[in-house]
């Protein structure tokens, strides 16, 4: 077991990024880019190709984790060199997304260039982020740190998103000619955020495990003989096959829920100014509910939490079926809030106490890899249902399967069994 360094100091530094990187998450991915790409820089594009296109950005980003995130943390492992691999995504998602803040009307093509690039950033550095648990705590201790960084990227992703919808709604009173420079202005605060908020991690976060001091080449060779070894390995782990295959089940149904809850809503006929809102209150909810989480997780087990998530997503689902006012929506926003960072807090820290830790960014690296594939079949099944039957309300129930299968899956892992 390699010990953890740095003590607290180490815990709440490696916290932070969270807090840090969590307002690209929700400025960005979750609000403001998708707003501006069909107002602003695909303005009078057709209405289905400014949807085709972006969600082709959003696979193509995906899948380059997908295929590279395995293997940059096999290199990173072998390198002893996460905390580098992660310097370098955050600089390339940092510098791209304040890039956005210049990029013209009409000028869809660069706006997607460069968020390709700002989530491929972003999405990579997670891959080092994860990784780094185990160089800052104990095993006993990863759920609560685990989830201790998903309050604070709720807590910080929402408060910077308030402050980013504020000036979008009273523009003049910041100074500010407009709502389209308001929002210009939220780009580029997110990039200083996200880079501000993540110097605690490089300054007292020290990196554990790993083989450092071999060079480049070096390192890339060794990493792609350490890949191939570990898909072999994986195989052979029974509990970690076992629960990646769950998490990448149940995580597809989060994700779908995160990602498909907006257009849903607006096909009930809710309007975009109480969906900010609705967003907003998941965030803020999440914050206190991803640290009672991991203080559940410590007490009954990771796993047992998870499933008390699982089982409030599958009744959310159901509940979204029937939902025909808007106070519902709400209702579930704040539901939705109460699970979502405490399903994603422990799955990272059940999934810390089942692999080997001298080999985390290798492994996380599949986490992730699984996690951002997941993320293109419930949306998938969801449209398919939706076309076969001609009914949303089938098509968003549809993702229970997901639930239930990922929570059955999960059921048989037994953490505390030999790997």
């Amino acid at each position: 077991m390699i010990e953890p360094r740095g003590g607290r100091g180490a815990v709440v530094s490696w916290a932070l990024y969270d807090w840090a990187n969590s307002a690209f998450a929700t400025v960005i991915l979750a609000g403001f880019f998708p707003l501006f790409f069909r107002d602003v820089w695909s303005a009078g594009e057709a209405s289905a190709e400014i949807t085709f296109r972006l969600g082709l950005a959003n696979s193509v980003a995906s899948l380059v984790i997908v295929a590279l995130g395995p293997v940059l943390g096999a290199i990173a492992d072998r390198g002893g060199a996460r905390k580098r691999f992660l310097a370098s995504f955050l600089a390339l998602g940092v510098t791209t997304t304040g890039a956005l803040t210049w990029v013209a009307m009409g000028q869809w093509a660069a706006a997607l260039a460069l968020f390709v690039l700002s989530t491929i950033g972003f999405l990579g550095a997670n891959v080092f982020y994860d990784a780094l648990i185990v160089s800052v705590t104990s095993e006993d201790r990863y759920d609560v740190v685990s989830a201790l960084g998903y309050a604070l990227g709720y807590l910080g992703g929402g408060l910077l998103f308030a402050g980013c919808v504020t000036m979008t709604l009273w523009p003049t009173r910041f100074g500010l000619a407009g709502q389209e420079q308001a929002v210009r202005l939220s780009f580029l605060l997110t990039a200083l955020w996200w880079a501000v908020f993540s110097i605690p991690l490089f300054a007292f976060v020290r990196e554990a495990g790993g083989a450092p001091g071999l060079g480049v080449v070096r390192a890339v060779r060794d990493g792609f003989a350490q890949l191939a070894g570990t898909f072999r390995e994986v195989r052979r782990l029974r509990m970690v096959f076992l629960f990646l295959v769950a998490y990448w089940l149940y995580i597809d149904g989060v994700d779908t829920i995160i990602r498909m809850a907006v257009d849903y809503g607006r096909a009930l006929g809710f309007g975009a100014n109480g969906l900010i809102v609705a967003l907003l209150i998941t965030q803020f909810v999440g914050f206190p509910a991803a640290i009672a989480f991991g203080r559940i997780g410590a007490r009954l087990g990771a796993k047992t939490g998870i499933l008390i998530g699982i089982g409030v997503y599958v009744i959310v689902t159901v509940w979204a079926f029937f939902m025909d006012s808007v106070w519902e929506f709400y209702a579930l926003a704040v539901t939705i809030g109460l699970v979502q960072g405490g399903v994603q807090a422990l799955s990272r820290s059940l999934y810390a106490r089942l692999i080997p830790p001298e080999k985390s960014a290798e492994f996380f690296g599949f986490y992730n890899m699984l996690g951002k594939f997941a993320a293109v079949v419930g949306p998938v099944l969801m449209g398919w249902v939706g076309v076969a039957t001609g009914n949303p309300r089938l098509a968003i129930l549809s993702i229970v399967v997901l639930f239930l299968a990922g929570g059955g899956l999960l059921y048989l892992v037994q953490p505390k069994q030999p790997l």
